[in-house]
This record gives structure tokens, C-alpha cells and sequence, in this order.
């Protein structure tokens, strides 16, 4: 059934869906944790919430091998400027461009201005303080940075504190710290995991608590993010990411099979191909074999296409496209040649969608504009892309005038009897009676 062991072919419909909803059912379940596991999270941020620095001190120490006094968590100004002069310049220079061209696009669909209506209206106000999660894995991501702190800066979010484990020589990346440096963020922290994302929620004498965390993890963090989830808003509980590949006949084999391996390097990391082309489905199967072996991280690529990965071959173009939407995948690539835009206007579920054989994932992971944060495991079904607009908090206004009261009175009077609540229908009745 998997990549590189059998490609899923549609000659017995119910086997062939049934197992389509079964590997489905194995990606969205991929990110929870075990009972006893989900236990630990909640005894973490109940000592963070009890005992507070000391325990984000302790779990430091225990998960990250980082010995830290509370005075140590915070990167100095220090550190952050010589940290954006070590970088390489180009680099630097690329990452200025992300950043203009997702502000750009974030300002182009911010939706955050004020409106009035008769009698009412709707008030928008940027949320106040803001924590991202940048995960400290053996690779930099400086684009988690971008990708979730200009659409904040957008809305106008005037206090953001990044987080992200001492991975590197008991520290912080330098090229995470030139980029929170680049975007004018001074309030960052070498912590991460479950203690960080506790210290965010509830707030500790050295880390003012937030009022919504963003940014991806791994399943303890995502965990995490759901436990705090009330005391603070969230993003979403991110899982592993994924790619659903929508080709037929005319897609390049070559492209999709480096697609696929794009996501699946993150191991974990879903790719799936879905075709109604069984050529393509072998042409692809067999560029895979090639591709991963030249890879630096193939070992862990292999594993990742066998455990999470899927080649399905469909009969016809309309069964294809509904599995895609019942699959609701995080990234949906559409290589179907001069019938891609067509394909694309039939998805009704997914968190970005790229269409054309010349928009790799890899180009809104980076640079296009729209935010990487995206619904994962399906929840494309109910979840949007984090964006400008998922910063800023909308209140009513109500402002009625006694002309309009006397116009209205009865009406709200016969609802709020009706009701049983006597109390609600004479604070309409006192005011009619001047």
C-alpha cells in the first residue's frame, strides 16, 4: 500500500477506499500522545503555574541539557546584534525579501477596520501581546519567525516574545536570532518544549505571560498548546507536515518525486500522490527510489515515505477530487497541465493550495506570502492559514438612540418575557416611559 513497497490502484472500490480512510486515519492520529504522556504535560505546566522560573530552570536542564538561572533566559540586545552581523549577508539579504513579500500580502487581506452600521457597528483592536514557538531542531527555521510574526506586526501587535529551545552551543540559532533582530523582536527566550509554552500561558517573574500562542512544535508542544488553550488563545495543534499531490498524465515525474520528498524529510512528514494516471504512479514510484538516495537525510527520508506515505491511482477525476477534499491535506500541489486552475476551483478543503508544476511547496514555505502555519490532519475542514487577520479580536457596538428604542422597545420587551427574564424587559420598560 505504501510508497516504495505498492502503489494503491482502484480495481476493488470498497478495499481501495477503505484503505485510503485507514492511512488517512493513521496521519490525523500521528501527533497524539499516549494518556500517560498527555499525564506529564499537564504536571509540567502545573509545576510552571506552582513553582514557576524554577521549573522552567528544571525542565531546561532535564530535556535540554541547558543549566539556566531565570537571568539566563532571556537573549540579551547583545546577542542579537552580533548575531545578525555574523550572518551571511545574501542570506540576510533573501530574508529581508520574505519579509517584505509577506507583509505585503498580509496587508492586502488584513480584513481590521472599524465598521458602524445603524445602531451598530463592529470594532476591531490588535491582540496585546503575542508568544511564537520556534522549534530548536538540528536545522535553523528562520522562516517560522517571518512567517508568523509579520502577519502580527501587521494587525499591529506591539509586544512579541519568541521562544526556542538552547540547541545550538547552549543558545539559540544565530540566524533565528538575525531575524527577530531584522524584524525589530527584542523579547526572546532560550526555552522551549512544555515549560516554555506554560511560562507563556501563565507568566513567571522573568516571562510576562501572552495572550495567544503561535508557531509549530513537536507533539509534547502541540499538547501543550491544547492544554493552555482558554487561559490563552492558540493557533491550532499542528501536526506532522504534509502534502497531497493532485497529477495526471501530463505532470513531470520528476518534480512530484521531489515534491514528495520535501515533506517527507521533516520525518515525520506526509507525501501522497493522487493520480488517475497508472504510469505516472510508477514513473513517480521509480523517481523516488533515485531521489532519496542522493539525499543527506535519506535514511530518515526512506522511513518517513514507507510509515506516512501513499501513491493512490484513481479511476476517474471526480473520485480523485473528492478523496482529496475529504482529505483536507495541510499543503494540496495540482500538476494537471492547462487543467490545473479547473481542479483547483473544485477544492473545497485545504490549508494552501499550489497551482502549476512551477509552485513547489517550498515556494510559500519561504517566500510567497501567505504564512506557513497551516491546519494540519484534516482540520483544513474547519482551520484557516494563520494570518493577519487571526491577530486582531472583533467587539460589537451597540448604540441606540431613544428614537430607535421607542421604535424596537416592544419587540425586545415580548422576547425577554417570553423568556421568563421580568428584570431584562423593564430595563426596556423604564426607558420607554420618559
Amino acid at each position: 500500500m505504501l510508497t516504495l513497497q505498492k502503489i494503491l490502484l482502484s480495481k476493488n472500490e470498497k478495499n481501495f477506499f477503505g484503505k485510503l480512510e485507514s492511512f488517512r486515519n493513521k496521519i490525523i492520529n500521528a501527533p497524539l500522545l499516549k494518556q500517560q504522556d498527555c499525564e506529564k504535560v499537564r504536571k509540567i505546566i502545573k509545576d510552571v503555574q506552582l513553582k514557576q522560573d524554577k521549573a522552567v530552570a528544571e525542565y531546561t536542564k532535564k530535556f535540554d541539557n541547558a543549566k539556566l538561572s531565570p537571568a539566563d533566559f532571556k537573549i540579551s540586545l547583545q546577542e542579537l546584534n552580533t548575531a545578525y552581523k555574523s550572518i551571511d549577508k545574501k542570506l540576510l539579504a533573501s530574508i529581508k525579501k520574505s519579509i517584505k513579500n509577506v507583509r505585503v500580502y498580509q496587508k492586502q487581506i488584513f480584513i481590521g477596520k472599524n465598521k458602524k452600521f445603524s445602531g451598530t457597528g463592529v470594532k476591531y483592536t490588535p491582540i496585546e501581546r503575542v508568544g511564537i514557538c520556534v522549534p530548536g531542531a538540528s536545522a535553523p527555521l528562520p522562516s517560522t519567525v517571518i512567517m508568523t510574526a509579520v502577519p502580527a506586526q501587521v494587525a499591529g501587535v506591539k509586544e512579541i516574545a519568541v521562544v526556542s529551545p538552547p540547541r545550538f552551543n547552549g543558545s539559540i540559532h544565530p540566524v533565528i536570532l538575525a531575524t527577530c533582530k531584522e524584524l525589530g523582536i527584542d523579547e526572546v527566550y532560550r526555552i522551549g518544549g512544555v515549560q516554555a509554552v506554560a511560562a507563556l500561558a501563565y507568566g513567571t517573574p522573568s516571562i510576562q505571560r501572552v495572550f495567544k500562542i503561535v508557531g509549530p512544535g513537536n507533539s509534547w508542544v502541540q499538547t501543550a498548546k491544547k492544554e493552555v488553550f482558554g487561559q490563552v488563545d492558540i493557533d491550532s495543534i499542528a501536526g506532522p507536515s504534509e502534502v497531497l499531490i493532485i497529477a495526471d498524465k501530463t505532470a513531470n515525474p520528476e518534480f512530484i518525486a521531489a515534491d514528495m520528498l520535501s515533506q517527507a524529510e521533516h520525518a515525520p512528514g506526509s507525501a501522497v500522490l493522487f493520480t488517475d494516471s497508472q504510469q505516472l504512479a510508477y514513473d513517480v514510484l521509480g523517481n523516488l527510489t533515485i531521489q532519496c538516495k542522493n539525499l543527506s537525510r535519506s535514511d530518515d527520508t526512506l522511513k518517513c515515505l514507507k510509515d506516512f506515505s501513499l501513491i493512490a491511482c484513481f479511476k476517474n477525476m471526480k473520485d480523485l477530487i473528492d478523496a482529496a477534499n475529504d482529505f483536507a491535506s495541510e499543503h494540496l500541489q495540482i500538476q494537471c497541465g492547462k487543467n490545473s486552475r479547473q481542479v483547483a476551483d473544485k477544492i473545497k478543503n485545504a490549508g494552501a493550495i499550489f497551482i502549476g508544476q512551477y509552485s513547489p511547496v517550498a515556494t510559500g514555505d519561504y517566500f510567497a506570502g501567505p504564512s506557513h502555519t497551516l491546519p494540519t490532519g484534516a482540520s483544513a475542514k474547519f482551520f484557516s492559514p494563520l494570518s493577519s487577520n487571526d491577530f486582531v479580536k472583533s467587539t460589537s457596538i451597540i448604540e441606540y438612540s431613544q428614537k430607535m428604542l421607542l421604535k424596537n422597545g416592544d419587540d425586545i420587551i415580548r422576547i425577554a418575557e417570553a423568556e421568563g427574564l421580568d428584570a431584562h424587559a423593564k430595563s426596556v420598560k423604564i426607558r420607554l416611559k420618559k
